[in-house]
């Protein structure tokens, strides 16, 4: 079993990288371009995965994941499932504030809201030209369990 570990590889200067992972792609690229156009102070890196672990054969070229978000969509059950499996890929120490839950559930015929699995939110989310989002917020660690 190979983990995603954050601190593997060193930081990029004014750099991050973001990793959204998505079993269904829905909503993954626009929230992608959203992340890129809010931030302007640093350069942002989003890339995209339908669930972990990721291929080994791109694992030299690959920069160090700084965050990683799980997108899961409440009226889906692989989709949660799908988290669910992929947590096991990842280094225990991305869980102290580089992972996040994005929850969404369809309602109204199509705007999209988000809200933390469980925990205490450390930050609020902003809001996004698609629909009703909000950004990824961190959860404390100790309660974001799946």
């Amino acid at each position: 079993m190979s983990l995603l570990k954050p601190f593997s590889k060193l930081p990029g200067l004014n750099t991050a990288n973001i990793l959204l992972v998505e079993n269904e792609e829905q909503f993954q690229q626009k929230l992608a371009d959203t992340v890129v156009l809010q931030e302007k102070t640093v350069n942002v890196n989003v890339r995209l995965a339908r669930s972990l672990p990721l291929p080994m054969e791109n694992e030299e070229s690959r920069p160090r994941i700084d965050l990683v978000v799980f997108i899961i969509h409440l009226t889906s059950e692989l989709s949660f499932q799908s988290a669910e499996t992929s947590l096991k890929y990842l280094d225990p120490g991305y869980f102290q504030g580089k992972v996040c839950f994005l929850v969404t559930s369809d309602n109204r015929g199509g705007d999209h809201s988000s809200t933390p699995i469980t925990g205490h939110s450390q930050g609020s989310g902003r809001s996004c030209p698609y629909g009703n989002w909000s950004l990824p917020v961190h959860l404390d660690p100790l309660h974001c369990a799946l």
